[in-house]
């Protein structure tokens, strides 16, 4: 039996925020405790007391949060932490551990069988369960695992045509039946198709309900009787709440579920499902949802996302995101050069190029160790925008200039300045941040993994990773008196730039106005009887 590891293949969506109220009300939580000279049990206590209502407020199951709050006091208030040196940091350690705990242990992994491996996905409607039907189908085909889609939500017409248009977006056979009425044939004709083209994963997309009600179990258990399915999986929405936990409960007690996949954790959601499920149901989450993308769906780690809730980053969700988003044959090449000593502006655009994904560069922050609170500030700035203007200022130099900017004189940067429609200081500034982001880039080549965070943490100092937020980068300072908003900065430059095209007409209206009265006084002599 092979075995697919399930690897992270993420477009990224929107900035990967999720849980933000619980992240600030644990974080604040543990502060308390860090600003203490001396822990005391009573402190001690005190600050457990916040840890518990900022999940008793993010909705976690208050069974979940009385077991979790009883073995971190137990741990906590321990003598070996109360006389460490460093208490307050044990007691991080020790929430951190016991989110770990209340998460996991999970694995991820899709045991194949050499014939066929059936995947049954059952949910309420509006759960995102059809489209998370394509999210997993993409995730396996990234993995060169071949897989047949099967439309089996005969309660609905609108989700076979939607699974037809999935199919087609990722090149993917579906198998459906038109005006069928049995969705256990239905299934089972599907499993007999896949054989027969030597898919090696079926995925079942089965009927949901706006409630659980005894048709629609009746109607799984049937198919699970008659189809038996290796897995069984229940897309259920993090956005409901306790609701996704009672309905896992409902659905594990009547199918055995083998995992739990969460959808919307991009959204506004409070965690509170997230952190109980497995603790309620004893079913694990096995893949979580963080964006519309057919490519936003990630195998859950429950590491990673404990040191998330607790603003702690992620490194090897990082290092996930940027091989699957970083065009590995450019990387390849862009490395040979590096160890060479060569990094040129073309380097650099090709760089910028692929971290303008919308969403990505804040993301990527996001999952960097204590970067947490820089991403807050990040939010609401134009980043793709600021990227697309950097790269227009380089397409505006010749290719001997992008090779070696050290040529780039100031007549040069005038001519680069009009030809981007930027302002003189802005291609200033990309220089500058270009003489600064290369040694670092060239530092980096052939170190392992902690040398390259300690690179992007560079750069983050630098600006490079942040050029909106910048004040000496892309933008040149203004004399605002404060610190501007990442909005107030965007209207500030469009204002700046309505005032540089106000400025350009009316120097042409000048121009046309003496040239015109130059006219008026060769017309006078000729005594024309016109005047412009």
């Amino acid at each position: 039996m092979n075995r697919f590891r399930s690897q992270l293949r993420q477009r990224p969506g929107r900035s990967f925020a999720m849980f933000e109220s619980l992240q600030d009300g644990l974080t604040s939580a543990l502060k308390t405790l860090q600003g203490k000279a001396k822990l005391t049990e009573g402190n001690m206590r005190d600050g457990l007391k916040l840890v518990e209502r900022s999940l008793l407020e993010a909705d976690v199951s208050y069974s979940v949060v009385q077991d979790f709050i009883g073995k971190v006091s137990e741990k906590a208030l321990g003598e070996k932490v109360l006389l460490a040196l460093n208490p307050a940091q044990q007691v991080v350690k020790i929430v951190h551990d016991e989110l770990i705990d209340i998460l996991g242990p999970v694995d991820p992994a899709i045991p194949l069988k050499k014939d066929l491996t059936v995947l049954m996905m059952c949910g309420l409607q509006g759960s995102g369960k059809t489209t998370t039907c394509g999210k997993l189908a993409q995730l396996l085909k990234s993995n060169k695992v071949s897989v047949m889609l099967c439309a089996a939500d005969l309660q609905r017409p609108a989700a076979i045509e939607q699974l037809h248009v999935l199919g087609r977006q990722l090149d993917i056979p579906v198998y459906s039946q038109t005006g069928a009425q049995d969705p256990v044939k239905v299934c089972q004709d599907a499993a007999q198709k896949a054989r027969e083209t030597h898919a090696q994963v079926l995925i079942l997309d089965t009927a949901g309900r706006l409630a659980i009600d005894q048709e629609l179990m009746d109607q799984l258990v049937r198919i699970d009787k008659r189809v038996h399915p290796d897995q069984v999986f229940l897309v259920v929405d993090g956005m409901t709440g306790q609701d996704a936990v009672n309905s896992a409960k409902a659905f594990n007690e009547a199918l055995e579920l083998d995992g739990v996949i969460m959808t919307k954790l991009d959204g506004d959601t409070r965690g509170g499902a997230l952190l109980s499920v497995k603790h309620v149901t004893g079913v694990p989450i096995k893949f979580i949802g963080t964006g519309e993308q057919l490519g936003a769906l990630e195998p859950f780690r429950p590491e990673g996302m404990a040191s998330r809730i607790l603003g702690m980053g992620d490194v090897l969700g990082l290092v996930d995101v940027v091989q699957r988003n970083i065009d590995a044959k450019q990387q390849a090449e862009l490395e040979a050069k590096l160890k060479a000593g060569e990094f040129t502006l073309d380097d650099f655009k090709a760089q910028l190029k692929q971290i303008a994904q919308p969403g990505l560069m804040q993301k990527m922050m996001g999952l960097l160790p204590g970067m947490g609170e820089i991403t807050k500030m990040m939010e609401g700035a134009n980043h793709e925008g600021d990227m697309k203007r950097l790269m227009g200022v380089i397409d505006s130099m010749t290719p001997a200039e992008r090779r070696t900017p050290k040529v780039i004189d100031p007549s040069r940067r005038n001519r680069i300045a009009k030809g981007a429609g930027v302002q003189v200081q802005e291609v200033n500034a990309l220089i500058k941040q270009f003489d600064t982001m290369a040694p670092i880039m060239k530092a980096m080549a052939g170190k392992g993994i902690g040398g390259r965070m300690a690179a992007l943490q560079e750069l983050q100092r630098s600006g490079m990773m942040n050029p909106g937020a910048n004040p000496q980068g892309f933008r040149p300072k203004g004399d605002t008196g404060k610190r501007l908003t990442p909005k107030e900065r965007e209207e500030l430059r469009k204002k700046r730039e309505k005032e540089l095209r106000k400025k350009k007409r009316e120097q042409k209206d000048n121009k046309d106005n003496k040239k015109q009265g130059g006219d008026d006084k060769e017309g006078g002599s000729n005594g024309s009887p016109f005047r412009r």
